[in-house]
């Protein structure tokens, strides 16, 4: 067994298996030369995970509704909840890449380590069945399942957010200040989040930092990612209407 079977306590009977799910695709664009990469096995281990992480909130939180539910599995599955198991796995190290992708930080980059990951689950899926790979999956990561009812979402709504945006699709949100008002020692900023071509929410603050934390707040709110982009928003949650400071 090699350093990486050992730290999952599996030996593959295919270690092509194992080959593929850590074969960046960089190497073969390095090479030029037809190399499988773990592209595809990225998307059936997806599917696994995404299995594996729904029946346990559903057996370890019945009194839970859907929505929180949702919000739990997002954060396991999102790219950084599956970049914090890589590396508990230390994935990085074991990665086949082109000399380009490492040179520019590729065994670190946070999307190329949760891709991999999720790889390596689906090649454990192929090679054996959905119960061992439930087993290593929910052994490896006992630690943080047994936290994550204690993080508190509220604490860092940007992160939050782009937890649950980056569950659904690879891009990022992002921040723009939209409007200033106020005298230069009581400045107040407008700030919007803007994600997928559509406006998520809008906050406002004394710095562009809070503001950008109260749009995020207000974006976890009103959850807009939800409804599809031609729907009637008119139900949705309001944004909170904040008045101009009107100084002495």
């Amino acid at each position: 067994m090699n350093p990486l079977e050992q730290r999952l306590d599996y030996k593959f009977r295919n270690p092509l298996l194992l080959a593929e799910a850590l074969t960046h695709p960089s190497l073969g664009y390095e090479t030029q030369r037809h190399h499988f990469d773990n592209q595809r096995l990225e998307f059936l281990g997806d599917a696994v995970l995404q299995l594996i992480y729904t029946e346990f909130l559903f057996d370890t939180y019945p009194d839970f509704p859907e929505g929180e539910l949702t919000k739990l599995r997002a954060r396991l599955v999102s790219r950084e909840g599956l970049r914090i198991n890589a590396d508990a796995l230390e994935l990085g190290k074991y990665l086949m890449m082109g000399r380009g992708e490492e040179a520019t930080g590729g065994r670190n980059r946070a999307s190329s380590l949760a891709d991999a990951y999720e790889a390596l689950m689906g090649a454990l899926y192929l090679d054996s069945d959905y119960v061992t790979v439930r087993r290593i999956v929910l052994t490896e990561t006992r630690e943080r399942l047994e936290n994550l009812s204690l993080e508190d979402g509220n604490a860092n709504p940007k992160g939050r957010l782009q937890e649950i945006l980056q569950a659904i699709a690879p891009l990022s949100p992002s921040y723009e200040v939209v409007e200033q008002f106020g005298p230069e020692h009581l400045k107040q900023f407008v700030s919007r989040i803007l994600w997928e071509g559509r406006e998520l929410g809008r906050g406002t603050g004394s710095s562009k930092k809070e503001a950008e934390t109260q749009a995020a707040r207000m974006a976890l709110e009103k959850r807009l990612w939800e409804y599809p982009p031609s729907a009637d928003l008119s139900s949705a949650p309001s944004p909170l209407v904040h008045n101009p400071v009107n100084p002495l």
